[in-house]
C-alpha cells in the first residue's frame, strides 16, 4: 500500500479551498484555477504507481481529483455528475483500476490468498 495525495503532490496545502472541475478547469471555491495543480499530482501520482507497478487504486470519491464515475458538477452545491477526477482519469487511462472508499472491497476479486 502506498499512500499518496495527488493535490499535496501538486503542490496544494492542508487545509485548502473546496475544488471542483469546470469545463476542463478545476477551479477552487476562491474563483482560482488550480488546474496545473490538480495535472502535476495526477501526473506525479501515476509516475509512483508505475514505478511500484501498481495495478488497483483506492481513491476518494466525487473529488476533482480522486472522484471515480461521479464528481461535483463545478457549482458547488453538493450536486453529483457523471466524470472522473484529474488523477482518476489518468490512472484508468493508464489501465490502473480505480475504487473508492464505498466500493474498493470489490477489488477482492483481485486478491489471491
Amino acid at each position: 500500500i502506498i499512500k499518496v495525495c495527488p493535490e499535496c503532490l501538486g503542490g496544494l496545502s492542508i487545509p485548502r479551498s473546496p475544488a471542483e472541475i469546470v469545463g476542463d478547469r478545476v477551479i477552487n471555491k476562491d474563483n482560482i484555477d488550480v488546474t496545473n495543480e490538480y495535472l502535476i499530482g495526477a501526473r506525479e501520482t501515476l509516475r509512483i504507481a508505475k514505478d511500484n507497478d501498481i495495478k488497483i487504486a483506492i481513491l476518494k470519491k466525487n473529488s476533482p481529483s480522486c472522484g471515480s464515475n461521479k464528481i461535483y458538477d463545478g457549482t458547488f452545491s453538493h450536486t453529483l455528475i457523471d466524470g472522473d477526477g484529474i488523477t482518476a482519469k489518468i490512472l484508468k487511462n493508464n489501465g490502473i483500476i480505480v475504487y473508492n472508499e464505498d466500493n474498493y472491497m470489490a477489488m477482492q476479486k483481485y486478491i489471491e490468498v
